[in-house]
């Protein structure tokens, strides 16, 4: 696209000279001339034609002066738009004027047309580089409208509907939560029936932040899903899911799961970790203990890996927290993490509380140990409890 340049002059020989000195630039669509002989006919043209990029104007002109012109040129509010003012040497006074009011530039006349070439490429620099901002501030933009839309879709796949299963409400209580540290985040949590006895529950952590952990969330909450409603075993569900993930893993993402199968009539808990933070048992006597560390790798790692499963009993009043090492791992002002001690002693605090009041008790925990302190990883935790 050529510079478009308006130069604004009631001296009629001022055209030839330019197109005359411009003549190259201007036969190879560098530049592109328009002509005006006074500041009402030169904003009339700027109103009509917005993509000027250059305006070299006069001072001293009839029916609207130079200095009114920039005023004008002003409040159309373009940054990439450049003004070059032109006055009589002597003119010092009105020239400093017009650089206070915001000129890019001025010559003086006669002018010194070598000097002017030099002028102009300086100001189309800085339009380019004007331009180049906003193209980047334009495109930030649709990216974090983009950002906005994607966390709109990730909260709405999260189950958030609690209670989550209303003609088992006397049997089990439920409620979990995740805050994404960026817009969008790789933390998932997912619970959903198997039968009438028997519910799945998922707890989840990608690795990596941002779009990629979001999408690679995205796709692992699916296969969990889809492959746990058919009924299979905890073991079954994950080594199937490794495996297809495994399969279609870029730049070695990978995913901790902990994925439980839980009979509502009895309290047995079938489930396998996969390299996930061990859940802790809050027992109704208020006795707490972490379950066993995993032996299992990470899903998404390793093709063919065979995942085991464990089996406990969880009994009326006990409660199950699942949590991600966003929890644990958040730190205050000094780099200090937060830990499991701190939070199991905010469990206990609030073990008198529904499940909601816990994971809401415990959040506020965490957020007052952090203070100002940026949250640098997902927060997210289910806590489920035998009625």
């Amino acid at each position: 696209m050529p510079v478009k340049i308006l130069s604004v002059d009631d001296e009629n020989d001022l055209e030839l000279l330019l197109t005359q000195y411009f003549r190259r630039k201007i036969r190879k669509g560098e530049y592109e001339f328009h002509f005006a002989h006074n500041g009402l006919e030169a904003l009339t043209m700027l109103v009509r034609e917005k993509d000027f990029d250059i305006i070299l104007s006069d001072i001293n002109m009839p029916e609207m002066d130079g200095l009114t012109l920039l005023t004008k040129v002003n409040e159309l509010r373009n940054p990439a738009l450049k003004c070059i003012m032109v006055s009589a040497y002597g003119d010092m006074g009105n020239i400093r004027q017009a650089m206070n009011n915001g000129a890019f530039d001025f010559a003086t006349k006669p002018i010194d047309l070598d000097d002017l070439s030099l002028t102009i490429e300086k100001a189309i620099e800085q339009i380019h580089y004007i331009k180049n901002r906003e193209r980047e501030h334009s495109q930030l933009e649709i990216i974090k409208g983009d950002l906005a839309v994607a966390s709109e879709i990730q909260q709405a796949i999260l189950p958030r509907v609690f209670p989550p299963f209303p003609e088992n409400v006397g049997q089990i209580d439920i409620a979990a939560l995740m805050n994404a540290a960026k817009d969008v985040g790789g933390d998932f949590y997912d619970f959903f029936r198997i039968d009438s006895d028997r519910i799945g529950f998922v707890m989840a952590d990608v690795s990596g932040k941002g779009i990629p952990a979001s999408i690679f969330m995205a796709v692992s909450r699916t296969l969990i899903r889809a492959t746990g409603i058919r009924g299979v075993s905890a073991a079954e569900c994950i080594s199937y899911s490794n495996n297809l993930l495994a399969k279609e893993s870029v730049n070695c993402m990978f995913v901790t799961a902990f994925y439980g199968i839980y009979n509502l009539a009895t309290g047995e808990l079938t489930y396998t970790n996969a390299g996930h933070n061990p859940p802790v048992l809050l027992k109704q006597s208020g006795e707490a203990e972490m379950l066993p560390m995993s032996a299992d790798v990470v899903m998404g790692a390793l093709e063919g890996y065979v995942f085991s499963q464990d089996t406990m009993q969880i009994g009326k009043g006990d409660t199950l927290l699942l949590y991600t090492d966003g929890v644990t791992e958040a730190m205050d002002t000094d780099y200090q993490e937060y830990g499991e001690d701190r939070m199991i002693a905010a469990l206990k605090a609030n073990s008198q509380g529904s499940c909601q009041q816990i994971i809401d008790g415990i959040r506020a925990d965490v957020k007052a140990y952090a203070g100002e302190a940026e949250q640098s990883d997902d927060i997210t935790m289910m806590a489920i409890r035998r009625l």
